[in-house]
């Protein structure tokens, strides 16, 4: 046995002849090393047993899962994990990621994902050693964070009416009439907040503004540019229906972002700010607020939400296109790379994971750009003192249950975490072998029903796992 099944790949491999057997999971022993950079840790195994020297108990945990991933894909089903012997190959590693932002974003604003599914997303996270959860809450097409003081958010705005089903204009004219919604109690956002956190996640929540609001809008038709009554959106893509420019919309946000700050501890809190539409705002609005033109809208009304999270401790994080911001807001890079602020990488078209995955005729919904495994491990991050790091995400337009997630996100997440993890040269053959031999058998142990790599591998000729997903 040897340490080459390590997913993502060590630094540093110092194998020794010898293995340790143990009858189930092992006990180890810990010790604190303040020379290993953050998150970092040293696993030795010898006739002595297993021990970690870590930077933090961040890479404590990771050196666990780096234990976990050694004893096989039996050590993640929890039903077997004391059963059988196991053998440790002796050696030591040591590891430390590369970026300190290891992102991926899950959407459950277009189809909602009931807690236990996203606790699981958590572990599935948690054993590729990603560090946050971009929890995208708010959009047109659902609100499903619970706010106290606005009930209506989600006795409304938590509910649509049906959803659009494929891809325009292909898709259905209207929607497929299925009732589809759900939201998240703020005893469920503590739960998965503390359950991250286990796994030292950090979950960034998003209240997407001043676009992409229409279901808040439907709540408190009010809130909205026209104050005319809306339903929660039913269908996908760009819409004009936005907030309306004043005083009293920006006193509603700054009271829903202290809410999210007292049930969400992380330091950064996003805002959106993406594709606004401004054909329902007028000079006249920009003249009212002492502005120059339309165009300064959007800004005046995420600088002001900015400044607030900023008097609460918190810090702002937006997309790039949301305009010219504080230089302290941090940048979701999806289109490009704005000068001036930290940034975290998350490019539509390297690491978006609900874009198709092959031309084949079978993909289901191919939306977006062509993105294959090979292609986003090929993607390599810049490394310059302004990024913080990257992000993967999941958008759920298309994605209506944890299934289609799973199929959509795996194993690409698995190839994105190990570029962020891990600074090495990329050999993408190597890669897909050690993916094959060894870590397809541990998503298998999870129940992940990833899509299958296509051409002739060995293991796609085996029977396949009951309700397995096998578009190829």
């Amino acid at each position: 046995m040897s340490f080459d099944g390590l997913l993502p790949r060590p630094v540093r491999v110092t194998p020794a002849a010898g293995t340790l057997l143990v009858d189930k999971s092992p006990e180890i022993q810990d010790t604190t090393d303040g020379s290993l950079p953050p998150e970092g840790f040293r696993l030795t195994i010898d006739g002595d047993g297993v021990r970690v020297a870590s930077a933090d108990p961040a890479g404590a945990f990771y050196a666990r899962q780096a234990v976990r991933q050694l004893l096989g894909p039996s050590a993640f089903r929890a039903v077997d994990i004391h059963k059988g012997r196991y053998e440790l190959p002796y050696g030591v590693v040591e590891d430390w990621p590369r970026f300190r932002w290891r992102g991926c974003l899950l959407d459950v604003a277009r189809h909602f994902m009931p807690k236990a599914g996203v606790l699981r997303f958590l572990d599935l996270m948690a054993a590729h050693r990603l560090n946050v959860l971009h929890f995208h809450l708010t959009d047109d097409q659902g609100w499903r964070i619970e706010v106290p003081a606005f009930p209506r958010l989600t006795e409304v705005g938590a509910w649509r009416a049906g959803s659009w089903v494929g891809r325009p204009p292909n898709g259905t004219p209207g929607h497929d009439g299925r009732p589809h919604g759900g939201y998240y109690t703020v005893d469920d956002l503590r739960e998965i907040v503390a359950y991250a956190a286990e796994r030292h996640i950090t979950v960034v929540p998003e209240i997407d503004v001043p676009g992409h609001s229409q279901a808040a809008i439907a709540a408190y038709p009010w809130l909205g540019a026209t104050g005319a009554p809306l339903e929660v959106l039913p269908r996908w893509g760009i819409n004009e229906n936005v907030l309306a420019m004043n005083e009293r919309t920006v006193d509603f946000y700054r009271q829903v972002l202290t809410h999210v700050t007292e049930v969400f501890p992380s330091q950064v809190i996003c805002v959106g700010g993406d594709e606004v539409p401004t054909t329902q705002w007028t000079a006249e609005h920009a003249t009212a607020l002492g502005l120059s033109s339309v165009d300064e809208l959007r800004g005046w009304f995420l600088g002001r939400l900015v400044t607030h999270l900023e008097s609460l401790g918190r810090r702002a994080m937006a997309w790039d296109d949301a305009g010219p911001l504080p230089e302290s807001t941090i940048i979701g890079a999806w289109l490009s790379t704005p000068a001036g602020h930290d940034v975290v990488l998350c490019p539509e078209e390297h690491v978006y994971l609900d874009h198709r995955q092959s031309d084949h005729p079978d993909e289901p919904i191919p939306v977006g750009y062509l993105r294959t495994l090979a292609d986003v491990y090929a993607y390599e991050p810049p490394v310059t003192p302004q990024v913080l790091g990257a992000q993967a995400q999941v958008w759920t337009e298309h994605l209506d249950n944890a299934r289609r997630v799973d199929y959509a996100a795996f194993p690409r997440l698995a190839a994105f975490a190990e570029v962020v993890w891990s600074a090495q040269t990329r050999d993408y053959e190597e890669f897909e072998a050690r993916l094959v031999r060894h870590h397809l058998p541990r998503l298998d142990a999870l129940g992940v029903e990833y899509r299958p790599l296509t051409g002739p591998h060995p293991w796609q000729m085996r029977p396949g796992v009951p309700g397995r997903i096998r578009h190829l």
